[in-house]
């Protein structure tokens, strides 16, 4: 497949990187659902619905997260990689915790990154479920970490209101219908490093293609870049835009659409010089909740075309030993289910 780079932004070309201002997504108290039909509101939900049908992610500007608080996060993220290599293998809890699978696969066409990976319960008012989960593996130390952290996953709760309520608008919903799916929602937190790949291993996948599992992606990059999206089989590179966030759609926001939402096809290709890294937030739902698509959507009345399941469900098999999450994991996965369903009738 052909791989193309520099993407400007702009609405005139449909394959190119469309930047949304998130001060367009007001809260539902501070304006009147009726302005919801203004024109300049109309032509930023278009953009959404085109972005999300054809490739399935946008990019927000303005999205009100402190930059001091997002460099906070990535110097604690910095503290923990460097930390010997026996303390942070000690510290894996699979899928929780540090993961490195550059320190044991060498292949060019291999994973070449180390991450380290939590759970972050909206439900949890405690405020301190993450320095529980921190205390648990790493012992005393990092206290700043977790209080860094913390604020971190607040803030990209936060975010993730209005964009719920955004992508409910964009297709003819309740404008807090996916908010009130996700209200006890049980997300990840990750940190990626991609060590540089030295120069002697061209093409070295920091990971391989794929769609996330989760819902919603809401990713931060640094200015290295490396991420690439699938476009009409061509590969597009998506440049580091300060102070953005990059939104996915994954496979199980796919199936709360019915389909019509496309789960982001990406990979990310590791610099021959310079290390990469980045903050994703994976936005899932409840581990107990039945994925299933309202029937109203975009003023349609349709059959759902997936099988019930919960999101437990789904994520149990993409963590099955020997299985490699790619672009097909969703079909696959809808297979077995209900090859499984049947033989147990």
């Amino acid at each position: 497949m052909e791989s193309k780079s520099d993407i400007v932004s702009s609405s005139e070309n449909e394959n190119e990187v469309q930047i949304l201002d998130s001060n367009l997504l007001y809260e539902e108290t501070e304006m009147p659902k009726e302005s919801y039909k203004l024109p300049w509101e109309i032509i930023q939900i278009d953009i959404v619905r085109v972005s999300c049908t054809k490739h399935g992610f946008f990019i927000v500007s303005d999205h009100g997260v402190d930059q001091n608080l997002i460099n906070d996060t990535y110097r604690e993220f910095d503290n923990i990689f460097k930390l010997p290599l026996f303390t942070k293998v000690g510290s894996m809890r699979y899928p929780w915790g540090y993961l490195g699978s550059h320190a044991w696969r060498s292949s060019s066409n291999l994973p070449w990154k180390e991450s380290f990976t939590f759970q972050y319960k909206h439900y949890d008012e405690s405020n301190s479920q993450i320095a529980e989960f921190f205390k648990s593996i790493l012992g005393d130390d990092h206290q700043q970490a977790r209080l860094v952290c913390q604020k971190y996953c607040d803030a990209m709760k936060k975010l993730s209101g209005p964009i719920l309520e955004l992508l409910a608008i964009s297709l003819g919903l309740d404008p807090l219908y996916y908010q009130k799916e996700f209200k006890d929602a049980e997300s990840m937190m990750r940190c990626n490093s991609y060590p540089s790949s030295n120069g002697d291993k061209v093409g070295t996948l920091g990971v391989g293609p794929h769609c996330d599992p989760s819902s919603i992606t809401i990713l931060f990059q640094d200015q290295v870049g490396g991420l690439e999206v699938l476009i009409d089989e061509i590969w597009y590179e998506i440049p580091h835009i300060p102070n953005t966030f990059v939104i996915s759609i994954g496979d199980t926001f796919k199936v709360l659409t019915n389909g019509i939402y496309k789960s982001c096809s990406h990979r990310v290709m590791t610099n021959k010089e310079m290390e990469r890294k980045t903050l994703a937030f994976f936005l899932c739902p409840k581990g107990d909740k039945i994925l299933r698509a309202p029937k109203n959507i975009l003023g349609k009345e349709e059959l759902n075309i997936y099988p019930d399941f919960t999101w437990s469900q789904y994520f149990e098999f993409t963590q099955k030993k020997q299985y490699m999450v790619d672009h097909k994991t969703l079909m696959n996965f809808v297979s077995w289910l209900c090859a499984s369903n049947a033989s147990n009738k």
